[in-house]
């Protein structure tokens, strides 16, 4: 088996500072509660949301591993306000498997929206983007993901080692149930330097600069004994200044 090894937690006053000079920095789960003001039993409320997520029929492998949900925000000086429901979209060049296709995901939930801690959660991580890149609108992505071995194993990111053609990423993992696998890497874009990590505990938060770094999860299987195999549950968000990717590109079907 693979060994795994802890993530190299940021303090949460050290957040924007190590993120500038590694390109990512990564808080744990108490720091995240601490950072946002939200006890982590708030956070935890949101965990159910991710029981009815429905399937990904976007895999180009063919594969029925992923459920997911999708929404998109406008971050205005700490200001946020949900968008009307769009497809997500990206370029070829960031997302070879997937790219150049419009996927028209179902919208997260709107009771999902509406929990304090949602909005807690993405307002301070707007405001660390514009402490790092300076004061912008920020069009926000958010992806609900599921990523099961019901057939045996599961990809988090099938498109593999990858940037996304945005200013910044967050993935929080939200829940990780009977598997193994789903190491975190992240690597140095213009450079030999890399980090591997396994994300554990639930609310455990990785944020990248994303052109800085290049960052992808291995595969996950179940655990030997698992009666129904297991899942890893994540919450990725996304801010770009400038707008939406896809807003004025002719996309394929």
């Amino acid at each position: 088996m693979t060994a795994a090894f802890s993530p190299p937690f940021t303090p949460p006053d050290r957040l924007a500072a190590t993120l500038r000079q590694d390109g990512y920095a990564v808080l744990s789960p108490q720091g995240v509660a601490d950072w946002v003001s939200a006890p982590l039993a708030q956070l935890e409320a949101l965990h159910a949301d991710w029981d009815h997520l429905p399937l990904d029929e976007y895999l180009k492998d063919g594969g029925r591993y992923r459920k997911r949900r999708h929404a998109c925000f406008i971050d205005e000086g700490g200001k946020l306000a949900q968008s009307p429901h769009r497809a997500h979209w990206q370029p070829i060049e960031y997302n070879a498997l997937h790219g150049g296709m419009r996927r028209l995901f179902e919208p997260v939930e709107p009771a999902t929206v509406a929990q304090p801690a949602w909005t807690q959660l993405l307002t301070a991580l707007g405001a660390v983007c514009s402490s790092v890149r300076g004061a912008h609108t920020w069009s926000v992505e958010a992806h609900q993901f599921r990523i099961d071995t019901a057939d045996g194993i599961g990809r988090p990111t099938p498109e593999g080692a990858h940037r996304d053609g945005v200013d910044f990423v967050a993935v929080i993992l939200i829940a990780r149930e009977g598997i193994k696998g789903g190491e975190t890497r992240v690597f140095d874009a213009h450079g030999p330097r890399g980090q591997r990590f396994t994300m554990e505990e639930p609310w455990t938060l990785l944020l990248l600069d994303d052109a800085a770094v290049i960052h992808e999860s291995t595969p996950i299987q179940p655990l030997a004994g698992a009666a129904s195999g297991g899942h890893r549950d994540t919450l990725v968000l996304t801010w770009r200044a400038g707008g939406f990717q896809g807003d004025g590109v002719q996309a394929e079907e």
